[in-house]
């Protein structure tokens, strides 16, 4: 259900862009409707007197399994844009991804905070050159790793979007001139000819680890850690690519069971809670990727609004940590989930 008071703040276009998804918008609907079919098991009589939130993720420990998803034109919605949603990650301890389509330039994003832990999304584009100087300005400016988006060959069919004709009208690190281009126009920029060996190629390049983000099946999970993947992110890009896919919390298992602990597992898609959190890990991933909600916080206050919503996210999450019966996020595992009954 749209919400009316962002379409106010927002505009109908922005809006629409943000909030919508592919085709009938299925998936996006069970990308959240997904966690809820999932019970949560508490073991009970155990000393929870002090939790542990923190997780190991690409060779070190991250202070909690929350991270900031890579989010696209994000001055849309805020006049501050990347760098205060990057400031209320790093007031939270979370690790933040800048999308390669920020408006805020990578350079201004880092220098907004220096000592935080951002990684680099990246889209490849046609003109490789302007993907390949990207990565390397993110890592002559710290950002640690790279998450490379292997979903997004060509747009998806959003109808919203096609309706609005939304444009994105500020500058963009792929289009400093800044003159409004249609998404249509922006995502012609994408290459669909990314293959396997592209991405062998940039995991021996490029200087950090690589993530994969946008793999739903086994096979292609097996592939990324033959690939030189250091991690993937099991996620149908928030329902906005191919309707009728599967959600996160459906395709993690299997994908589990096929990497077999050979490379770390991220997961999005519909995670709105601090239990969804404690699911995810319960399933198999190592952290999670939360995206929507922390826009609409920061469409609301700013820095501050998408603080809020980590702060609670990562309440949430201790609280259900305590009330399962597991102090220790690290040995949260498949005994705390089962089937719910109500679906």
């Amino acid at each position: 259900m749209d919400d009316p008071e962002m379409v106010e703040r927002l505009g109908e276009g922005a809006y629409g862009y943000f909030a919508g998804g592919a085709g009938d918008e299925i998936t996006l609907r069970d990308n959240e409707a997904s966690w809820s079919r999932l019970a949560l098991l508490p073991q009970v009589l155990v000393d929870v007197g002090a939790r542990d939130l923190s997780v190991p993720l690409l060779g070190s420990d991250l202070p909690h399994p929350i991270i900031v998803a890579p989010m696209a034109y994000q001055k849309h919605v805020h006049d501050d844009g990347e760098a205060a949603l990057a400031r209320a990650a790093a007031a939270t301890d979370s690790t933040f991804v800048l999308s390669s389509q920020t408006t805020t330039s990578p350079p201004d994003v880092a220098a907004a905070v220096p000592d935080a832990r951002q990684w680099f999304q990246l889209y490849v584009f046609k003109d490789r050159q302007v993907s390949l100087d990207l990565v390397a300005q993110a890592r002559e400016h710290g950002y640690q790793s790279l998450v490379i988006t292997v979903d997004f060959p060509v747009a998806g069919w959003r109808e919203r979007d096609m309706r609005s004709g939304f444009q994105v009208e500020h500058p963009l690190a792929i289009n400093p001139g800044g003159e409004p281009l249609t998404t249509e126009e922006l995502f012609a920029f994408h290459d669909p000819t990314l293959d396997w060996d592209d991405i062998a190629e940039f995991a021996d390049t490029a200087g950090m680890p690589l993530l994969l983000k946008g793999i739903l099946s086994p096979e292609d999970a097996q592939r990324a850690a033959s690939a030189g993947a250091a991690g993937i992110v099991v996620s149908n890009h928030g329902g906005r690519q191919l309707d009728t896919v599967l959600s996160g919390a459906d395709a993690l298992p299997p994908i589990v069971d096929a990497v077999d602990g050979r490379i770390d597992l991220l997961v999005d898609g519909g995670i709105r809670r601090g239990w969804d959190v404690a699911k995810a890990l319960a399933l198999g991933a190592d952290a999670v990727l939360v995206g929507r909600p922390l826009l609409w916080g920061l469409a609301r206050d700013g820095q501050a609004g998408a603080e809020a919503v980590l702060r609670q996210l990562l309440d949430e999450f201790d609280s259900t940590l305590a009330l399962l019966g597991c102090p220790r996020a690290r040995d949260l595992d498949a005994s705390y989930v089962t089937a719910a009954p109500w679906t």
